[in-house]
């Protein structure tokens, strides 16, 4: 539909028939070729009145967008086109605005899109239903159950690769306002012999393949499995991958859902367990062996798979070991146990595996129904979604297609039943008059197989509890006897002679036509699978497992609760399943959703009409249509119907101001439509021949196409009139403001025209004036000059005699002032840079200027040093005293001394005051400390050096052990004399102190350091701050020590020595101490 196009209506833009009710003529050729047209236009949905048929389409198509929700969002039913969402609106609408149960009912074949069409109608009331976080939660769980049941209850067939082999409905529970409060679902004959085998082509349960693709290495190594599905004998291989399905990731999707419905991590992780142990089963093979008695019975070939499944389970290996190997049987007090062949042992495994899974699938039911049942007791509305498998006709068929058969014989049943009801009571409340109408019953084929007595399921049940030996063949027997004159019922052995030589009709099987065609059933498997027998053993060995999920799946394996009563048939149960379905269908409205599935080869855009078309006759399609218009064809509200043909008559035409019926009286009337094609109901127009509404449709569409003529007709004029009236309008307006225009503009050349002249008879006064005040000017300018010669005539005259006498003077001094006025302007110019160290000076210009000159650079040097000097901070003040004082004492005397000049004056060079091995010393000097320094002591005895740390404080000198710290000497500057060194370049000084004080008891100090010329230094300016007394600093290459009594005499010598460029000291004698420096 194109995106402005709006549609009020089902017959509007209608490809083909959109309701086959209307459909004519009608017969099976046009019913099919009607959904073909709809299918090729991607129009996969059609009515059968309230009955939506679903084509499947096998792609995403763009039509359930949350815009197409909204679309159909309390719309009525045939206002838009047929959808899926019109029915769930609807259903949705009349269970919480006239508080009706409904319950909507999808039936149709495998691979027909019913589990697909559910989803739909579920996610529609999700999403028109109320917010908030416990409906969101509520909403969110109910949808999420889909994934979880579908894992375990879904297979890929040939048919189908998301096929459901169960049957589920689902009672969705709302509250007053139409809330969700929970759901409840039940779930019907889940197909549990694929567990142990599938056919050709099909795959197992799909939660099989998800866990070996997408749980994790650690996952697999807990439960004992392998990723390679070739290990498992229950897994088929050639349908083991199916194209565009990820089961690794739909693993993870299920775990999540298992996680938002409410699962516990270890029921999640009891649930794989059991999984694994049903996989394992079926890797469990028998070898046949022979007693002393003769009798044979099987052993188990290879006993690990046995040990892992029962460490899987906490199942003890010999109680699993000997339940498959043997059978107790319980009769009143007796107990009998014989032995299981191999034939026996394999039925025996394969029905544990079955009957593990089919508990387990029942148990997920039952556990999802505790997280998404209502929590409040209030009453309640319903709304039930029952998604069955459809009616089934293979090639070989089964006790499984003969039960799923009977379901949908009484779904058609009650389908029937409803759909007549419902027509009945709509007549009846429209006070229409109701007649007969005709139609199949298939309630005689019902009871052919559920009738107590004589039905097949009741004869089936009969021959599984007789005693002896009973086989396919007795039962076969048995309803060839009982149901030989049935109508429905055909069988080559039985005694209607009618069928003895029908070659179609083998003799191990027997046919029976059902409402939708005749299905040929084979005998085989009927009474095991009737019986669905496990055998005591097992459910005894389950129950003693530790597994506690797997003890809870098997009660009547108690012990003490041992039942001899035979448990029921499969048959029964399925009957008592069906009856209970269709007594809660009963209490709730119907709505039907007929799923058709277009072609075998899952395609899109194939439509395979002999496949079609027997879908329609099994489904019942054409005898749907019949049904409904056994009586009439159309019904619709007056209001919408007078508002759609109002157009054909005048007096209803545009408005009708009288009741909404007696509008459609006049309207049938004025367009003669014979009386007994139509009948007026109480709210309604009930008409009873598609022609007749066909009729009004092409009447309508030929009267809206003379409409829009005329609207198109007085649209033209109004436009031309309107477009005239407004060129009218614009040309005066246009003329209006031309005029101003040309108004304006004539005054704006008048106005230009006269500053123009204004401008010119303004200059030319204005030249004028300035001509006169120039005049004017000159003529003073003029008066000025002459008077100023005269004046200087004058007094040129008055003075010559004095300018005579003193001219020379004069003219020197003047000459001298210009001379000295140009230096002083060249100099300013040619000044040099302020830095003290610049030593460039213009040259002097004249020979007279010498004294002056230099002078002037003397003052200019003196004045940017104190420029430079201002712009040290107090630090480098004192940085720079010391190294001045450092100059005048050793420049030119101590070879060491050029060399120091450019090393900065650092004092602490051991930082005592971070240094932790030296805490002891710094605490136990409380002064500052200006000098810290490792010097070398040279030795009185040999003049061997020993390291001692040298500290000057303000008032002492302090000699320290460098490893320990420990003070050694103390000397106070007041005992220091004199500071002895030679004037070559070592780093040996001697520390004269004065003779008589207590420090000087050993005699004079005599040392050598890297920083000697930092040391004296500092040494001489602490000295002089404290004593205020200059220290006497010797400089010569020999002088006297006192060494305790003694007087050494040091000698610097020049000379190689062994130790390269450092200074060596070598005792002599007792006098004299030698110094060697290279």
């Amino acid at each position: 539909m194109a995106k402005m196009e709006v549609k009020t209506s089902l017959l509007d833009n209608m490809i083909g028939v959109g309701d086959m009710v209307l459909l004519e003529p009608l017969n099976e050729e046009t019913f099919i070729n009607n959904l073909k047209k709809r299918f090729d236009h991607n129009e996969i949905y059609t009515y059968i009145g309230s009955v939506v048929i679903s084509v499947n389409p096998y792609r995403s198509l763009p039509i359930y967008s949350p815009e197409k929700v909204e679309d159909y969002r309390n719309r009525n039913f045939y206002e838009l086109s047929p959808h899926i969402f019109a029915l769930s609106d609807e259903a949705y609408r009349s269970l919480r605005d006239q508080d009706k149960d409904q319950c909507i009912l999808i039936t149709g074949e495998s691979g027909a899109g019913k589990t697909e069409a559910s989803k739909l109608v579920m996610s529609y009331v999700a999403a028109v239903c109320g917010k908030g976080a416990e409906v969101n939660q509520v909403k969110e769980q109910l949808l999420q159950s889909n994934p979880v049941l579908e894992a375990f209850g879904n297979a890929k067939t040939v048919r189908n690769d998301n096929s459901s082999r169960f049957g589920k409905y689902m009672d969705i529970e709302f509250d007053f306002k139409g809330d969700p409060l929970g759901g409840v679902i039940s779930n019907y004959l889940l197909e549990k012999s694929r567990v142990v085998k599938q056919p050709r082509g099909e795959r197992n349960f799909h939660v099989f393949y998800q866990l070996l693709s997408g749980a994790s290495e650690e996952l697999l190594h807990k439960l004992k499995l392998e990723r390679d599905f070739s290990r498992y004998n229950y897994l088929s291989l050639d349908s083991a991958k199916v194209n565009g399905v990820d089961d690794a990731a739909n693993f993870r999707t299920v775990r999540n859902a298992m996680q938002i419905v409410g699962f516990m991590d270890h029921e999640a992780e009891s649930v794989l367990e059991v999984v694994a142990a049903v996989l394992k089963l079926g890797n469990i093979e028998f070898k046949p062996e022979s007693r002393v008695n003769g009798l044979d019975e099987s052993k188990i070939k290879d006993k690990n798979e046995l040990k892992e499944i029962c460490e899987l389970t906490g199942i003890d290996q010999s109680v699993l070991e000997r339940a498959f190997s043997f059978r107790t049987v319980e009769a009143k007090q007796e107990k009998v146990s014989t032995t299981l062949n191999v034939a026996q042992a394999y039925y025996a495994r394969d029905a544990l595996a079955k009957n593990l899974y089919s508990r387990l699938f029942s148990w997920l039911v039952n556990r999802i129904n505790e997280s998404i049942k209502a929590q409040t007791k209030v009453r309640k509305k319903v709304m039930g979604v029952l998604d069955i498998y459809g009616f089934e006709i293979f090639e070989d068929n089964s006790f499984e297609q003969f039960i799923i058969n009977y379901c949908n014989e009484k779904l058609q049943q009650i389908f029937i039943e409803l759909t007549l009801k419902e027509e009945q009571e709509e007549y009846i409340r429209e006070d229409i008059e109701w007649t007969h109408i005709d139609y199949f019953n298939n309630a005689i084929i019902c009871d052919l197989i559920e009738n107590n007595t004589n039905g097949i399921l009741a004869m089936l049940d009969e021959e599984c509890l007789r005693p002896g030996t009973v086989t396919d063949e007795t039962f076969l027997e048995k309803l060839n006897q009982v149901c030989a004159t049935h109508q429905h019922f055909e069988s080559r052995m039985s005694k209607c002679s009618r069928f003895l030589n029908d070659t179609s009709l083998p003799h191990s099987c027997f046919r029976i036509q059902h409402y939708a065609g005749k299905v040929l059933y084979q005998v085989e498997g009927f009474v095991d699978k009737n019986n669905d027998l496990l055998y005591r053993d097992l459910s005894q060995a389950m129950w003693k497992a530790g597994h506690a999920l797997i003890k809870s799946l098997f009660p009547e394996g108690n012990p003490a609760k041992i039942n001899l009563k035979r448990p029921p048939t499969a048959g029964s149960q399925f009957k008592a399943s069906v009856a209970t379905l269709m007594k809660n269908l009963q209490t709730k409205n119907p709505n039907y959703i007929r799923c058709i599935k277009p072609n075998d080869k899952k395609a899109a855009h194939i439509f395979n009409e002999s496949l079609v078309c027997h879908q329609i006759r099994y489904l019942g399609l054409l005898e749907n249509v019949r049904v409904r218009r056994a009586g009439y064809a159309f019904r619709q509200a007056y209001e919408p119907c007078l508002e759609r043909y109002k157009m054909l008559c005048k007096q209803t035409w545009p408005h009708w101001k009288g009741p909404a019926r007696s509008g459609v009286e006049v309207l049938f009337n004025e367009l003669e439509i014979p009386v007994e094609e139509y009948s007026f109901g109480r709210s309604k127009i009930f008409i009873r021949n598609p022609r007749t509404l066909f009729k009004l449709e092409d009447l309508r569409k030929q009267r809206l196409e003379d409409l829009a003529t005329l609207i198109q007709k007085i649209y033209r004029g109004w436009k031309c009139r309107t477009h005239f009236l407004l060129m009218k309008k614009s040309q005066i307006v246009i003329a209006a403001w031309y005029r101003r225009y040309a108004q304006q503009k004539r005054y704006q050349q008048i106005k230009s025209s006269a500053l123009v002249i204004q401008s010119y008879i303004r200059g030319w006064k204005a030249r004028k004036i300035l001509r006169e005040l120039k005049h004017q000017k000159r003529c003073k300018e003029a008066a000025t000059i002459i008077a100023a010669y005269w004046h200087g005539t004058q007094v040129r005259r008055e003075y010559r005699k004095f300018f005579r006498a003193n001219a020379g003077k004069k003219i020197y001094e003047f000459t001298l002032q210009r001379i000295v006025q140009k230096y002083f302007l060249e100099m300013k110019n040619k000044m040099p840079s302020l830095s003290p160290i610049d030593k460039n000076w213009p040259s002097r210009p004249y020979l007279f200027l010498d004294s002056t000159h230099k002078e002037l650079k003397r003052i200019f040097h003196l004045w940017r040093c104190k420029k430079y000097r201002d712009q040290f901070t107090d630090q480098q003040k004192l940085i720079y005293e010391e190294k001045l004082e450092a100059s005048e004492l050793f420049k030119d005397k101590k070879a060491l001394y050029p060399s120091s000049v450019g090393q900065p004056f650092q004092g602490a060079y051991l930082e005592i005051n971070k240094n932790p091995k030296y805490k002891k010393l710094k605490d136990s000097i409380e002064e500052k400390i200006i000098i810290a320094e490792v010097v070398n002591k040279i030795n009185r005895a040999n003049g061997k050096s020993t390291s001692r740390i040298f500290l000057l404080t303000n008032n002492n000198l302090l000699l320290a052990d460098q490893k320990s710290g420990q003070i050694k000497s103390e000397v106070p500057l007041v005992d220091v004399t004199k500071v002895s060194m030679s004037s070559q370049n070592d780093g040996f000084f001697a520390v004269h102190l004065k003779e008589g004080s207590e420090a000087a008891s050993k005699g004079d100090f005599l040392f050598s350091s890297d920083h000697l010329i930092e040391m004296a230094t500092k040494l001489y300016r602490t000295t002089l701050s404290q004593t205020k007394q200059k220290l006497n600093i010797e400089i010569s290459d020999e002088f006297l020590v006192q060494f305790r009594q003694d007087k050494v005499c040091v000698k610097f010598i020049q000379g190689s020595q062994k130790n390269g460029s450092v200074p060596t000291c070598k005792r002599k004698n007792n006098r004299l101490l030698e110094v060697a420096v290279p």
